[in-house]
């Protein structure tokens, strides 16, 4: 082994110029590229995975052009890049992610790889970096591993950096050490002029520069290194896990390797819903359905088992599981995370996330099952139904209440069934949907509800035939402004009734709604309940016709002061 220096032949105020190149420097780059990248799929993959062994075909055949041209190729290596005959053909700036770092920390300043490299010992330098970049400190350093190889179509060149720190002896290796007892050792003068173009060259940070105290860091540094500590330990090893594991079972083609997968991931789903990483959860179902969709050649069983594993979260006793240690929780989850896990439930979910919206005692975790119920319900109007009729009483409420926001006219049917249930609570809130549809059906089904016991279902359902102008219901409800029952009733009710009749009675309306307020005579007046005439002013002003407005002038001066205000009111909402 020859020992030779690393003297610079140029003085260092000066830039010498280029040599011109005997090739291409885009060989050396494209090169360069496919290396960085095969060092970093050999730390994710198996060499049997696809992704792998087409990434070492990649490199191999980046060799091909250069050795068309030479049998050697020399990089020389800095801290942050490779340079090829004095220029840049790789550059990197952060240490934590750079290969030249690797090298040019345990003192390699140059390669020289020649032809054969590729196909005999290229493995072999791949997974001697892949060690030194997992080694811990007191683990063998690059030079140690290099050196053990023996490699024969591999030099490189390193100095020696001594216990003091100060560069030390420069070494050629051809194949590893040498004989030992061969004289490494070169000049002094010359590891001095090495040691000293080090020293000056910019970047290189000088001990003797720093602050001598123990806490020499700025605020800016501590900072950034405390940033990076976090981001290191917020990286999510399950997700790159479970990418690695998906990305076998899409492009490895074995039945054998396919039916591992999808058991490893049936038997993973419960620890990671166990451990709270929901994100990963999400992402595992997302990429598995996408893996049923894509994959080539994959068996009915398993396109079944992967399609089958939203049902592992999907299961009542699962899912109420899980919303019960959400409630629980002290924290809640990140919330982006929670919605990509519960974008991914089925339509059968919606009962169960029904039942909990009353039982939600955190605001984040009850606004995103409000989300979700919508969701579902919005894409699954077969189960909505279905919920409609469920013997829970708050998930058949909270159907009901879907079913009114989406105005749903397929759950008219439904809600007529209700509208005869004995509890008060289903029949009311049957009503109020069947309101908010507002559809032909649904205005023909309340009309069924004008002769229920409840009053607040009655005043519901008077209150919808009548702004929907559903003209149909008018003998009804003119029978109770005619008949008895009305006086029974609470002033409220009364006047729903009456504003409802001029609504759909319109001018046909006026005769008998006028003999009630003005009567033929005084004494027939004075016979007539107050609040009846009352309500009967405001059935005129909903009338809202000249000849109505009439009529209630004529009463316009009415003794009775309840009559009086019906009567202003009524002109007022005519002028208005």
């Amino acid at each position: 082994m020859t020992a030779t220096s690393l003297t610079a032949t140029a003085p260092l105020n000066a830039e010498p110029a280029l040599p011109e190149p005997p090739f291409s420097p885009q060989l050396v780059e494209e090169f360069v590229r496919h290396f960085v990248r095969a060092i970093k799929t050999h730390q994710l993959y198996l060499p049997n995975n696809p992704i792998y062994q087409r990434s070492i075909e990649g490199l191999r055949a980046s060799f091909t052009p250069i050795w068309d041209v030479t049998t050697e190729l020399v990089l020389q290596i800095s801290e942050s890049e490779f340079r090829w005959i004095g220029r840049s053909v790789h550059h990197e700036t952060s240490r934590s992610e750079s290969l030249p770092w690797v090298f040019y920390k345990d003192g390699v300043r140059e390669l020289t790889i020649m032809q054969g490299f590729e196909a005999e010992e290229l493995a072999l330098l791949l997974d001697i970096l892949q060690r030194v970049r997992k080694a811990s400190p007191d683990e063998d350093d690059l030079l140690t591993l290099l050196w053990e190889q023996e490699f024969a179509y591999l030099r490189y060149r390193f100095i020696d950096i001594g216990n003091d720190g100060m560069t030390g002896d420069i070494f050629d290796a051809v194949g590893g050490a040498g004989d030992p007892d061969v004289p490494t050792v070169v000049s002094v003068a010359e590891i001095q002029e090495e040691a000293k173009q080090e020293a000056d060259r910019p970047g290189i940070v000088k001990l003797e520069e720093l602050d001598a105290t123990l806490y020499f860091l700025d605020e800016k540094e501590i900072d950034y290194l405390r940033g990076e500590v976090q981001k290191e330990q917020s990286l999510n090893l399950r997700r790159n896990v479970l990418a690695i594991l998906l990305d076998i079972g899409e492009t490895q083609c074995s039945p054998e390797v396919r039916d591992e997968v999808c058991t490893i991931l049936e038997q993973v789903m419960p620890h990671l819903l166990s451990t709270g990483d929901y994100g990963a959860v999400a992402y595992l179902l997302r990429e598995a359905a996408l893996i049923g969709e894509r994959a080539p050649d994959l068996t009915d069983a398993q396109r079944e088992k992967l399609q089958s594993l939203p049902g592992l979260l999907c299961a009542p006793t699962v899912l109420s599981q899980l919303l019960q240690a959400l409630n629980d929780a002290t924290t809640t989850p990140p919330q982006e995370d929670l919605d990509a896990l519960f974008e991914q439930l089925r339509g059968e979910t919606l009962g169960t996330i029904l039942g909990w919206l009353k039982q939600a005692q955190h605001v984040e975790l009850r606004t995103m099952l409000e989300r979700t119920a919508a969701r579902l319900a919005s894409a699954n109007t077969s189960e909505l139904l279905k919920l409609i009729g469920a013997d829970e009483e708050n998930i058949a409420l909270e159907a009901m209440h879907r079913a009114a926001d989406l105005k749903t006219p397929a759950a008219v049917g439904q809600l007529l069934k209700v509208l005869s249930h004995p509890d008060l609570p289903r029949r009311l809130a049957a009503a109020q949907a069947l309101s908010e549809i507002g559809s032909p059906g649904a205005l023909r089904a309340l009309e069924g509800a004008l002769d229920d016991d409840d009053r607040d279902v009655r005043l519901t359902a008077v209150r919808a035939l009548s702004i929907h102008g559903h003209r149909a219901a008018l003998p009804k409800v003119e029978a109770v402004v005619k008949g008895k029952l009305v006086k029974g009733a609470d002033l409220t009710e009364k006047m729903a009734y009456f504003e409802a009749y001029g609504m759909l009675a319109g001018d046909a309306g006026i005769p008998q709604l006028d003999e009630l307020l003005n009567g033929r005579s005084a004494l027939l007046r004075l016979r007539v309940d107050p609040e009846l005439r009352a309500c009967a002013a405001m059935a005129l002003g909903r009338i809202g016709s000249e000849r109505a407005f009439e009529m209630l002038r004529k009463a316009a001066n009415d003794k009775d002061v309840r009559v009086r205000s019906a009567i202003n009111k009524a002109l007022r909402g005519g002028a208005q």
